[in-house]
């Protein structure tokens, strides 16, 4: 083994820049490429390009519960799960304003973020919610459910508007 005391990061030109002192803000550059499966949640996404959302339903006819999230295997009884088509129908059951967030989203900010609740669904499910300002949300608010017209796959081709009678 050797122990060197005097041992040195290599130093280079390159630095940080910095925008602001007090606070400290500096600036940052991250990117990566990432392949990766969406395996048993395939047909999540998958079912996104027909307008539909699926989450997933207990086999156990005894427990039967339902989850807004899909899921392999019910968290109440351990019993598998099959999908189950969500209603593209809710209400709003909790709601948040961002003002920050992920070097994708930064953009965006503010935006919000809702938690869907649907008639017979035992779990809550969570989106994105435009086409209203901060002052008109509130608990209850019904919404419906939207799709990107050209999907990217994520969780985020799903969001929710204000769903007002016409």
């Amino acid at each position: 083994m050797t122990l060197n005391p005097n041992a040195k990061m290599e130093e280079t030109q390159k630095g940080t820049e910095v925008y602001n002192v007090d606070p400290l803000i500096v600036k940052s550059h991250y990117e990566i490429d990432y392949i990766h499966s969406y395996a048993q949640d395939s047909e999540f996404f998958r079912a996104m390009g027909k307008k539909k959302i699926m989450g997933s339903k207990c086999k156990n006819r005894d427990c039967g519960y339902v989850y807004a999230t899909p899921r392999g295997h019910c968290m109440m009884c351990g019993s598998e799960t099959e999908w189950h088509e969500l209603p593209n129908h809710g209400k709003i059951h909790a709601f948040t304003t961002c003002y920050l967030g992920s070097e994708e989203f930064l953009p965006e900010t503010p935006f919000h973020l809702i938690m869907v609740e649907f008639d017979g669904v035992n779990s809550l499910f969570m989106a994105r919610l435009i086409g209203a300002d901060e002052e008109d949300l509130h608990i209850g608010m019904p919404v419906r459910a939207k799709f990107r017209r050209n999907l990217r796959f994520s969780p985020t081709d799903v969001y929710f508007v204000p769903d007002v009678p016409k």
